[in-house]
């Protein structure tokens, strides 16, 4: 018996999905968590971790790793599932993430660890844009806004939920089970997503651009480690960060040049020739080097200034994910109702712009409940972004380059997070640097001569004058940061301006698209129960 995913004609009317769209969205949703949720988890593990396994002065490749792997797969799956068929190749990229969670909670050293997690990381670059492009072929842009607070949902629910799973796991069961947690989870994605999802397969004649894909990851490698290593690890004007980022200019120059000559290409160009596509991705690109920045010194103020608990940190970004959860969730469905979505970008441009401005005037005498409402406003601004830029830039190609779309549209907002978090922690740290020089001196400066992010029990071992030196340095470094963050996402608003609004693909409330048709009769027989 068959169960097509949208039924008929009559299947928008209905404003229902079948049971077995809906069975597969919620596997897509698990896989999603499974990305989103493995380096929150991890992160709390890693003192325990470095406990048993050791190499301390090799902790940071154990994130980086994942990273770097998760950001030069981004695109690669992204036309493997354009190329050979979206289900084969997001199956693929879950066996190959549990693989690599399954050897990471067996390693026993930590060059094993960071080994074992690139692997895994290879397997989460096919994760996300394996959902968000299989949700491109079995929901129509105009009923997708549906499930914008569905995925809004479950990045919220990844970013709160992360540190405090992490911690509870790793304290009842052992580290190793920060990992193995992944093993059920994506078990039930794999069945439910093999066993109703099936797709039309496909067969590429030509063959897969493996010079485009040496140059693009080596390209992404280097770019994400120069904003990883730059500023911490190396100085910005050391010889090691101006050679990756001679490599970084060199092959991604070579690669857009190759582009435009092989049969396949990797990333095709001829999508950006789109104003909506390019715009997005800019937005997506700016959106992720607010956001992430933002997810991280927040909580770094609250714990330093306002002498919240650290145990808790991922609670205290709630008003922030929560607004972006509810707008985005409203958002998606006046974008079904109405087919409208220009106005999105643009509110979300200013209301992102105020939060950061906002988030930028706090001192050591803010409260919780101010910060709160601040936080509040740069989540309203986010929640009218996050999935809007994926939608309108799905809407702005074709069916057969919805994978490289997706690809494009979550590689340009990885690479902005690790932007934003790279020239937003540079300024801070040496705000930070030069206020407790300023103020605590000599002793201010030793206390923050290795690292300007000082732990819980670090502060707790500084004289008063000390401490209260770093928290104004602290509140001062926030200013920095997020100010140059409000000046960068004045370049959302500009773009959205310029956004052209599209009618978006698929039935509306009424069942029909603009053009009379059905996207229902397009699209049926998508998927079928078994």
């Amino acid at each position: 018996m068959k169960d097509s995913a949208t039924a008929g004609p009559d299947a928008g009317q209905a404003g229902k999905q079948p049971r077995s769209v809906r069975v597969v969205l919620l596997a897509l949703m698990v896989a999603m968590m499974l990305a989103m949720l493995d380096n929150m988890i991890v992160g709390t593990a890693m003192p325990t971790i470095v406990g048993e396994l050791g190499g301390l002065q090799h902790l940071s490749w154990v994130v980086t790793a994942y990273t770097l792997a998760t950001a030069a797969a981004t695109p690669l799956w992204g036309k493997l599932g354009d190329m050979y068929g979206r289900k084969g190749v997001f199956l693929t990229s879950i066996v190959v993430f549990l693989i690599g969670s399954a050897l990471s909670g067996m390693a026993q050293n930590m060059g094993e660890l960071i080994g074992f997690r690139a692997v895994q990381g290879l397997g989460a670059g096919g994760l996300m844009v394996g959902v968000m492009a299989i949700i491109g072929d079995l929901i129509p842009p105009r009923e997708r806004g549906k499930y914008q607070g569905m995925m809004a949902g479950v990045m919220a629910l990844a970013m709160i939920g992360g540190p405090l799973v992490g911690g509870t796991i790793t304290d009842n069961w052992g580290w190793r089970w920060a990992f193995y947690i992944n093993l059920p989870l994506g078990a039930v994605a794999l069945v439910a997503i093999g066993a109703v999802l099936h797709l039309p397969k496909k067969r590429a004649q030509a063959r897969i651009d493996y010079l485009g894909a040496v140059l693009l990851t080596v390209g992404i490698c280097a770019v994400v480690l120069v904003t990883t290593w730059g500023g911490t690890e190396y100085a910005w004007t050391s010889a090691r960060i101006m050679v990756l980022t001679a490599i970084g200019v060199a092959t991604l120059v070579g690669f857009v040049f190759w582009q435009a000559e092989a049969a396949e290409p990797i990333v095709p160009l001829h999508i950006f020739r789109s104003r909506n596509f390019s715009l997005m991705s800019l937005i997506g690109f700016i959106t992720g080097f607010v956001m992430f920045g933002a997810v991280l010194f927040l909580p770094l103020y609250q714990q330093s200034v306002q002498g919240a608990s650290a145990t808790n940190s991922g609670l205290l970004l709630l008003p922030m994910l929560g607004a972006m959860m509810v707008v985005s969730l409203i958002a998606g469905r006046v974008t079904t109702n109405s087919g409208r979505y220009k106005i999105f970008p643009i509110l979300g441009g200013v209301l992102m712009t105020a939060g950061l401005y906002l988030l930028s005037l706090m001192d050591t005498g803010t409260t919780r409940l101010t910060s709160g409402l601040y936080m509040a406003v740069l989540g309203a601004g986010m929640g009218c972004l996050m999935q809007i830029t994926m939608l309108v830039a799905q809407n702005s190609v074709e069916m057969k380059d919805m994978g490289v779309a997706s690809s494009s549209t979550t590689l340009f907002r990885t690479l902005g997070s690790s932007f934003g978090v790279a020239v937003m922690g540079a300024l801070f740290n040496d705000r930070v640097q030069q206020e407790m020089t300023e103020r605590g001196g000599a002793l201010g400066s030793a206390a923050t001569e290795k690292s300007a992010q000082l732990d819980a029990a670090s502060l707790a071992t500084l004289p008063d004058q000390a401490r209260e030196a770093y928290q104004h340095a602290v509140s001062a470094g926030t200013h920095s940061a997020f100010l140059l963050g409000a000046v960068v996402s004045v370049t959302v608003l500009v773009a959205a301006v310029f956004v052209k609004e599209v009618p978006l693909k698929g039935a509306g409330p009424a069942g029909r698209d603009r053009d009379g048709g059905t996207e229902a009769q397009a699209r049926a027989g998508v998927v079928e129960a078994v």
